[in-house]
């Protein structure tokens, strides 16, 4: 096995928000709390320690958690994780992850393999206190369509409901069909066999979506304490009802975030834009947006609505109606968890970077946000086929028609090479448009015309001649052709595209075990483990 890594930037594929950010770029240092190294590892636990979360609401917390678990086979390491959270000296690093079907794309298992390890680092450096992995299961969302389905060795495997409502109350109901066909696709082999029982004890043996999803995560990671929790509980929701007042009367979050995004987009592509209300109502089968229209607030699609002293009265009595939507979730995870850190991708970690603003208006603590580790797995057959073919590993993630110019470029007998002749070509023009500004400024119009249109000409000659080549060249051209789309599918990041079942099919376990090993959270660049 081997491990390389290359920047962030390199692959292509991280926005400029991300670069910035991981560069802490004085752009974009007011929109967070501490940049994540150990040493603000530290600040931000005295902050926490300061502004901790109470005895009582601790003690609910826990009671959830053990209620959650109740019918799970749970390990000691995670059991023993649940009973820290009582203690006045435990903190949590946090990440969050839709529920999709058999857990989605690779890239699920980095986040939480990524909190375990920021977790074990934390522990080693700071003995005097404990620190949890939690996993937040996105249990309220509503976008089915996203988490319906995971794609496996280029097959989608689908799972068809009507259903409606937070997707974590779904029955599982349907997906003994989902199991059959998904089963066809595996064989007989001993990692086909254990990933059939993840995902039938998973699906077919619990009767909700939430349950299911904690039973495969318990099952691929609580040997490590990962704790799994599922927020969406009536009791855990006491605790954010001021601020849903606070919102509902004043429309905080809107106000502030609004703010942010004025002073963020300046620099920045704004990830999500906020509502004057940022609720939903939900019950077993609904899921719609708290709407005030002409001093009425209603729920959007259908005949419920309130008076504004009965909107708060049916808070206080029936707090688990109301989900906060994605701009007030971040706020919910830090007022109920004793939480120093959050881990996310780019797109999270960018709206995350919209909220500090409201998060100091309301007086709770920003957490610490840090960027999931992300690699690319490579074979030993893959790495040697691009050792042969001199790709490099930051090349494996140019586009495709770029990749494929530089290798012709530079595995052609007779070497060309436009760029002279381009710049040439431009001194020239720089030449006769000053002799223009001289003689008749109304020439350089001209000038420039015949500019573009040389350098049009240089271009498309340039074209036919890579054209030309990559014919000749056909046997290269169809090999590099062949192993990008193995290793970048869909000129997308693997991670975004396959699900782990893919790899643990091949190496089982061991898969899981060899990330654990090789993925450091503070690391902050892209991996290239070759298994």
């Amino acid at each position: 096995m081997k491990v390389t890594h290359i920047s962030y930037k390199d692959t292509g594929f991280f926005s400029e928000t991300m670069k910035d950010y991981l560069d802490s770029d004085e752009k974009i240092q007011p929109f967070y709390n501490r940049y994540p190294s150990l040493q603000n590892f530290g600040k931000q636990l005295e902050e926490k320690k300061a502004n901790n979360i109470s005895t009582t609401q601790r003690q609910q917390l826990v009671a959830v958690l053990r209620n959650q678990y109740n019918n799970t086979q749970t390990s000691f390491e995670t059991q023993q994780n649940i009973k820290n959270l009582l203690k006045e000296n435990t903190f949590t690093i946090t990440t969050g992850h839709q529920l999709n079907l058999f857990t989605g794309p690779l890239y699920f298992l980095y986040k939480i393999i990524s909190t375990i390890n920021m977790c074990e680092h934390l522990a080693m450096q700071y003995p005097n206190e404990n620190f949890v992995p939690i996993y937040w299961m996105a249990t309220e969302d509503h976008d089915f369509e996203e988490i319906n389905y995971f794609n496996f060795k280029g097959k989608k495997v689908q799972w068809n409901s009507n259903q409606t409502g937070p997707v974590g109350r779904f029955s599982t109901e349907g997906l003994e069909d989902v199991f059959e066909v998904f089963s066809e696709h595996l064989g007989t082999s001993r990692n086909a066999i254990e990933i059939k029982e993840i995902f039938k004890k998973g699906y077919l043996e619990h009767e909700t979506l939430a349950n299911a999803t904690r039973y495969i995560a318990n099952e691929l990671f609580g040997k490590y304490g990962l704790v799994i929790l599922d927020a969406d509980e009536r009791e855990l929701k006491r605790a954010l009802i001021p601020y849903i007042e606070y919102d509902l009367l004043h429309e905080t979050s809107y106000k502030e975030v609004s703010k942010t995004i004025t002073a963020l987009e300046k620099n920045y592509k704004i990830q999500v834009n906020p509502r004057e209300i940022n609720l939903f109502y939900i019950t077993d089968s609904i899921r719609e947006r708290i709407v005030f229209e002409n001093g009425i607030y209603k729920v959007n699609d259908t005949d419920i609505s309130w008076t504004k002293e009965e909107i708060l009265d049916h808070l206080h009595s029936k707090p688990e109606c109301f989900s906060p939507n994605v701009i007030m979730r971040p706020l919910y995870q830090e007022v109920i968890l004793p939480n120093l850190c959050y881990i996310g991708g780019g797109g999270e970690l960018a709206y995350w970077l919209e909220l500090k603003g409201y998060f100091d208006k309301v007086a709770v603590p920003f957490p610490i946000l840090l960027l999931r580790n992300s690699a690319q797995i490579l074979s030993e057959k893959q790495q040697k086929k691009l050792e042969k073919l001199n790709v490099s590993k930051e090349e494996l993630f140019l586009k495709q028609d770029d990749l494929l110019a530089k290798k012709v470029v530079e595995n052609g007998e007779t070497k060309v090479d436009f760029t002279q002749q381009k710049q040439f070509l431009q001194q020239q023009f720089d030449d006769l448009r000053a002799l223009a500004k001289k003689t008749d400024v109304s020439f350089v119009g001209a000038v420039n015309a015949q500019e573009r249109k040389q350098l049009k000409g240089l271009e498309n000659l340039e074209k036919r001649w890579l054209r030309a080549e990559k014919r000749r060249q056909k046997d290269l051209v169809e090999r590099i052709v062949a192993l990008q789309n193995e290793l970048v599918p869909n000129q997308s990041l693997e991670e975004r595209q396959r699900n782990f079942s893919e790899f643990y099919l091949e190496y089982g376990a061991d898969f899981i075990k060899v990330l654990k090993e090789n993925l450091h959270p503070l690391q902050l660049e892209f991996a290239l483990i070759t298994l």
